[in-house]
């Protein structure tokens, strides 16, 4: 059965509106201090490694518990350069990747998660509001629709059991015109939109006000924990430290024994032009929701402050070898299906062209939520596995990260999520044989009213299934 995004569009449109794009992240077309390498030894309480949000909550919330300690971030590039310089900006008040894949984990503790996550979310925003960093923070809530008939059931259970409201063929088109939407769910409350490299850059500011010390240009190639202190390797310099939190995302670990947890994952974005207020009026977009529909191989959408469309997801793709490469980013194929379903959801806008195209890898487990944990003596904390939806979700995880370095166990280092940690991927080839097999059947999934195979459903017994 095909699904609306399988219907045919214009090859000619689609040239015509990449034609102007440029290959990069949009959101990092702004003026980026650029601080210097690490080229000599030194010291301090607490090294970070790694300048994405987890790496720079944590390196924030340590110096705010103790003014006096000395904290060093490095990172490989710059900050906010990969993940959190290349996402979608959207806020979200999971900490678990959704409602369903909380509940299917931690049925015991969903209730306490998902408290937990919406003090995350509004402590982040009064965080941010209170150090008057400038994230471009909007709290518009979230829209989630429908585009097949089954997935108007599932927008129903969600309402009912008081994940949001309901809203029917005509309600979900009064608040976002497109002719693919069936329903939708509106919820008003659990996530926000930023701009993801202000976001970065900015909780970089606030660390460096706080005393903490960030080189750039400086790459972590191993940690010794040998002697008195620990040491991080950089090829130019040596870090010793105290105690260490590893925030490297979807690169590989510093500790050999997390390298089989993670795999990287492609995601893929557009950005339009600035829409007029001609075109806005068209669909009729006021209320600055984030938007995603509820298929397996799902879209999530977004209007900028100044009124382009960020539209990326559907593609997620796995390349043999657990590799990070620039050279995976530049895929023409997902850009012009990307393209094509943005003209399927949006017909009104066949005049809109896109400014900019780019991909960023995924860090993904096998629960496909972050995992913790502890390492050399209690002295090194990691974590990892955001699977994309990580952008609030990290400044839970910094805090958890601070407290399993403490010591002493708290409301969050009790949950059983952070206690046990995810199966980790088989080796290649079997890692790849089966995580295209996944892929191959979610998308057999969205063309069969989302029926779930034999293989999928094995998964869900075993307890690694995915259902975004």
């Amino acid at each position: 059965m095909d699904t609306v995004f399988d219907a045919p569009v214009d090859p000619a449109l689609i040239e015509r509106a990449l034609a102007p794009s440029t290959f990069g992240s949009m959101w990092l077309d702004i003026a980026r201090p650029d601080r210097p390498a690490l080229t000599g030894p030194t010291t301090c309480d607490l090294v970070v490694v790694g300048g994405g949000y987890t790496g720079l909550w944590t390196a924030l919330h340590a110096a705010q518990r103790d003014p006096g300690k000395r904290i060093v971030l490095i990172d490989a590039h710059r900050i906010g350069w990969a993940a959190s310089g290349r996402n979608g900006g959207f806020v979200d008040a999971s900490l678990t990747h959704g409602e369903e894949n909380g509940k299917a984990r931690w049925p015991n503790e969903i209730a306490t998660l998902d408290e937990m996550g919406r003090d995350n979310l509004d402590g982040m925003q009064a965080e941010l509001q209170r150090l008057e960093l400038d994230t471009e923070w909007q709290r518009t809530g979230m829209l989630t629709v429908a585009t097949e008939p089954h997935q108007v059931e599932w927008l129903q259970r969600s309402a009912a059991a008081g994940q949001g409201q309901f809203l029917d063929t005509d309600a979900v088109r009064a608040q976002v015109d497109s002719p693919t939407y069936l329903a939708g769910l509106f919820d008003a409350h659990t996530c926000a939109i930023v701009h993801p490299a202000k976001l970065a850059l900015e909780l970089a500011r606030a660390c460096e006000q706080a005393g903490v010390r960030i080189y750039e240009h400086t790459n972590a190639r191993r940690v010794d924990s040998g002697g008195v202190g620990l040491r991080i390797e950089t090829g130019e310099a040596v870090v010793t430290a105290r105690e260490a939190v590893l925030a490297t995302n979807v690169y590989p670990s510093l500790l050999r024994r997390n390298r089989l947890h993670t795999v990287p994952v492609y995601d893929y974005v557009l950005a339009s032009e600035p829409l007029t207020a001609r075109q806005l009026d068209r669909i009729g977009w006021r209320g600055r929701q984030g938007v995603g529909d509820c298929a397996n191989q799902f879209h999530y959408y977004r209007l900028t402050m100044d009124n382009r469309i960020v539209w990326g997801g559907y593609d997620a793709v796995y390349h043999f070898g657990r590799r990070v490469d620039p050279a995976y980013e530049d895929r023409p194929q997902t850009y012009r299906r990307l393209a094509a379903h943005f003209f399927l959801t949006f017909p009104q806008l066949d005049d809109v062209r896109f400014s900019h195209r780019w991909a960023g890898a995924i860090d993904t487990n096998t629960r496909f939520c972050a995992h913790w944990g502890l390492a050399r003596g209690g002295r090194v904390a990691y974590v990892n596995g955001f699977t994309g939806l990580g952008v609030g979700a990290a400044r839970f995880a910094a805090d958890v990260c601070l407290d399993l370095l403490d010591g002493r166990p708290t409301p969050r280092t009790r949950l059983e999520m952070v206690r046990r940690r995810p199966l980790p991927f088989p080796p290649e080839p079997l890692a790849g044989v089966g995580i295209q097999a996944t892929r191959w059947s979610l998308d057999r999934a969205d063309h069969r009213a989302g029926r779930r195979n034999v293989f999928l459903r094995t998964l869900d017994a075993l307890g690694l299934g995915f259902d975004s």
